[in-house]
């Protein structure tokens, strides 16, 4: 893509408006505490106090809404607590001296590091540096700053205590991440009806994994329909794919299918049963058909073999799912528990101390350009002849992002949401004249904006948070002729120099995408070969299958998200071309696709072991490895050891069982490793292609 494509998309991007569920009630909220907390400390302890008091519950209140599965009064404290304290550092080392320059480059460093720990503890750690920009530039003494960041940490507080006091949805983000999980997969069971090897997205199942971690604390109270429903559905997924295969399954057409049909549908209606009822915490109601068809008698005598267990487990799991989302089942299993915020510290402090030995990564590059700039912001700032020049480095360290993408959409996104936010200010100041009083109504009345149409993209959110910033200052007593066009011309700068530093120091993900395509196949292959070793051992514990299959889900979505944003850089493809890389994707996520159709037939603790199994899983590891490596070093990689056990394993004997299921799979896993090397095989010239003869027969023919 060429830069001016690549500066077309990303503004396109950064001014676009989506459509979004509003969440009138939690803005509501998080605007009644910031009313609270100016409007006492306005009253009992004047404009300025009023203006520290407000940004520490603006920014408490932003961080009650990030995408984070920590309980929100921890948010809003962490927020509050920590930006308190870069105030005060700030003042202390002086705002107008060298030392706050030195100060302000190792806050910002630290905050891009901040990154590596999660996209909520960055965007904290980035807004608390930009407001501490302003807030730094308020008091007049060491006690006004002690004061200043005692009244930033109450608005903290203030918004910690009313999240605790008026709970709106308790448990509604995990609600919503596990029932979302059983409308995915429910989803999929459809899809499988009429396209028996349609692809599915983890993604849903990863985010209510991510839900489903608490402390010890929430373990306790946490209601017991969030209990068990998501174990299920991993394990009903791999369930429906070889059900609905023909691989592995029953024929394409015939009352076989027609039976596997009916019961995908009615595992739909299941599922969408239990996820209403864990939405909204009600009772489950299965529709009557859908009960019918996995009730009927009939099933054992349609189907028969693998597909016949495939119905049994399915039918016997959906009832787990009913039961557990009424609260009256369960795994059983041990709750997914996270750190304490006390001990996460020291976990994100080694995360960030890491990334200091990756100089080549994207958070590590993504830290030192924040840092650059905010300084030569600053600087910038203070030399030209406009006040507030702290407004450059804020600008550019709000729209500072680790790719590129995001950096330039919301740095013009910043800009024009600036303008119109300004826009909107400065006339309503010019019809109304207020004063303190009402300049402090109105930031209430923009922080409320805010706060709803947050999710609705950054140019909005970034028009609201421009008034609330005119509004605010005006409480303060400055006037709109003091802020407005300064505000307008460093924003330009701040946003410039974000954009100027991304492409001199740029941390491109298209030169990665053979990498993350290499761990990918390394953790498919693992996990492939987990499955396979099932085979060989039933009685070996599962603990390793599910390890790889979390692992091939981590490094499924790293490739995704690194081929999303690649598509949007103007960089060139540097030996991974867009076919070669949609051909290789779709290879190794059959290769995954292949093996979990293969778990899904495992055999039982007591069943005969196959031990050919144990030499193709150990040939399939070791290829996968190797291919790895040439995949990153921009060699086809080859499939020997794969190849050879498979044809020792045929000069066995026809197999029998289980047996049959894991060497019929093992074909198909080497037909996906044979695609993907010819996905990444370089082009063949013209002339070859028409002195060539037919294709020799693939693999899966053969098997």
């Amino acid at each position: 893509m060429s830069w001016l494509r690549a500066l077309k998309e990303t503004a396109r991007s950064g001014l676009s408006v989506e459509r979004r569920r509003l969440e009138p009630a939690v803005a509501l909220r998080g605007a009644a505490g910031l009313a609270l907390v100016v409007g006492v400390s306005l009253v009992a302890l004047g404009p300025t106090a009023a203006v520290s008091s407000a940004f520490g519950a603006f920014q408490a209140a932003i961080a009650t809404f990030q995408r984070s599965w920590r309980p929100r009064p921890v948010l809003a404290l962490a927020s509050g607590a920590s930006l308190a304290l870069s105030t005060f550092l700030g003042y202390l080392v002086g705002a107008h001296s060298p030392f706050f320059l030195l100060l302000l480059a190792a806050w910002t460093f630290a905050s891009g590091l901040a990154w590596a720990v999660g996209p909520t503890a960055g965007i904290i750690a980035s807004s608390n540096v930009a407001i501490m920009l302003v807030t730094v530039t308020l008091p007049t003494s060491i006690a006004a700053a002690a004061g200043h960041a005692a009244m930033i940490a109450v608005g903290g507080v203030v918004q910690a205590a009313l999240v605790v006091l008026v709970p709106i949805r308790r448990w509604g983000a995990q609600r919503d991440a596990l029932a979302d999980a059983l409308a995915a997969v429910a989803d999929y069971a459809r899809r499988l009806r009429h396209d028996p090897r349609a692809p599915f997205d983890p993604q849903p199942l990863m985010t209510a994994r991510l839900a489903a971690a608490v402390t010890p604390r929430e373990a306790r109270r946490r209601p017991a329909e969030l209990h068990g429903s998501r174990g299920v559905a991993e394990r009903i997924r791999p369930v429906l794919a070889s059900l609905a295969d023909p691989a592995l399954g029953v024929p394409e057409e015939g009352p076989e299918r027609d039976r596997v049909r009916e019961l995908l549908g009615a595992a739909a209606s299941v599922l969408d049963a239990a996820a209403r009822a864990i939405r909204h915490g009600e009772a489950v109601r299965i529709p009557p058909p859908a009960e019918a068809a996995l009730r009927t008698p009939d099933t054992g005598a349609i189907l028969n073999g693998p597909a016949f267990r495939a119905a049994t487990r399915l039918t016997a799991l959906l009832g787990d799912v009913v039961e557990t989302a009424e609260g009256t089942g369960g795994d059983g299993s041990e709750p997914l528990l996270r750190p304490t915020l006390p001990r996460l510290v020291p976990l994100a402090l080694r995360t960030m101390r890491a990334e200091l030995g990756r100089r080549d990564s994207p958070v590590f590059r993504h830290a030192t350009r924040v840092c650059a700039v905010a300084a030569a912001g600053y600087l910038l700032g203070k030399a030209l002849p406009l006040g507030h020049g702290y407004w450059a480095p804020m600008a550019s360290v709000m729209v500072m992002r680790p790719d590129f993408s995001q950096t330039y959409s919301r740095a013009v996104a910043r800009f024009g949401g600036t303008l119109v936010g300004v826009a909107l200010a400065t006339g309503l100041v010019q019809l109304t004249h207020p004063g303190p009083g009402l300049s402090a109504t109105l930031a209430v009345l923009c922080a409320f904006l805010m706060y709803l149409l947050m999710r609705t993209g950054y140019a909005a959110a970034s028009a609201c948070t421009s008034a609330y910033v005119v509004f605010l200052l005006g409480t303060g007593g400055l006037q709109w002729t003091q802020t407005v066009p300064d505000r307008v011309l460093l924003t330009l700068l701040g946003g410039v120099l974000a954009m100027a530093a991304y492409a001199l120091y740029p941390a491109w993900e298209t030169p990665r995408l053979r990498t993350r395509l290499a761990d990918w196949l390394a953790a498919c292959g693992r996990y492939a070969a987990a499955v396979a070793d099932r085979y060989a051992d039933p009685a070996a514990p599962a603990d390793e299958v599910r390890r790889a299959l979390l692992d091939t889900r981590a490094a499924r979505v790293a490739w995704q998200e690194a081929l999303e944003r690649a598509t949007h850089e103007p960089v060139r493809h540097r030996g991974l071309s867009r076919a070669a890389a949609e051909g290789a994707g779709h290879a190794v996520g059959q290769l995954g696709r292949i093996a979990m159709l293969m778990e899904a037939h495992v055999p039982e603790r007591g069943a005969a072991p196959v031990p050919a199994a144990a030499a193709f899983a150990g040939a399939l590891r070791g290829d996968t490895e190797r291919g790895a490596k040439a995949v990153r070093e921009r060699r086809v990689p080859r499939w020997g050891a794969a190849e050879k056990a498979l044809a020792a394993w045929d000069g066995e004997g026809p197999p029998a069982g289980s047996a049959r299921v894991v060497r019929k799979g093992a074909g198909l896993l080497l037909h996906c490793l044979e695609e993907l090397s010819d996905a990444l095989a370089p082009p063949a010239p013209p002339m070859a292609l028409k002195d060539a003869g037919p294709p020799p027969p693939s693999r899966q023919a053969k098997s």
